[in-house]
């Protein structure tokens, strides 16, 4: 199978169009007076850093967390990132929907392998699932905390939402910790 190139047209467009993550913006943020918000792949990223930690100190497997946040918002390419108050008046396509799409003229090992993700990340239960929707969350405290460093005053709203949907309790823990802490706090420990 690693030899197998059928779709492999279908795969490579796949695989540039999350080149969009790397562009577009979270839109969020513009509501909060930020006026260059970090992309929908800078906060993937850190999500499935997050979703590892998380699931290390959860006792859940981190390459499962890890994968499941990174792919937690892939479908933005297609729909943007729409701020919650934007929801209210728009009915959008599920992500599994859009991930369908977006994979549809791949190879058939990868349409499965990334609605099966989506799936999981939409629908699942497992430790696995909980703590990578937890690192989407942690993940926004953390860049609130930096942009409110940064001189963004309106960003409370967002630091009280994300604390108030953490249920594990190293999430909890972590975000109270960088909740206390400068953004640049790490340096310390290793500046002595």
């Amino acid at each position: 199978m690693a030899d197998d190139t059928s779709n492999a047209r279908g795969t490579a467009g796949f695989l540039l169009e999350m080149g969009m993550l790397k562009r577009a913006k979270r839109s969020g943020w513009w509501i909060a007076g930020v006026k260059d918000p970090e992309t929908i792949a800078e906060h993937s990223f850190r999500v499935a850093l997050i979703a590892s930690v998380l699931a290390m100190m959860e006792g859940a497997d981190p390459a499962k967390a890890a994968l499941l946040g990174l792919w937690h918002d892939t479908q933005e390419t297609r729909v943007g990132d729409i701020p919650h108050i934007g929801r209210r008046y728009l009915e959008a396509a599920s992500n599994e929907q859009v991930t369908a799409d977006q994979v549809s003229a791949a190879h058939p090992a990868v349409q499965e392998g990334a609605q099966r993700i989506v799936d999981e990340y939409e629908n699942g239960h497992s430790l696995e699932v909980i703590v990578a929707r937890e690192a989407d969350k942690l993940e926004c405290l953390l860049q609130a905390v930096e942009y409110r460093e940064q001189g963004c005053a309106n960003v409370q709203p967002w630091i009280d939402s994300s604390l108030a949907k953490l249920k594990t309790a190293s999430a909890q823990a972590l975000a109270e910790a960088a909740l206390n802490m400068t953004s640049v706090e790490w340096q310390k420990t290793y500046l002595r």
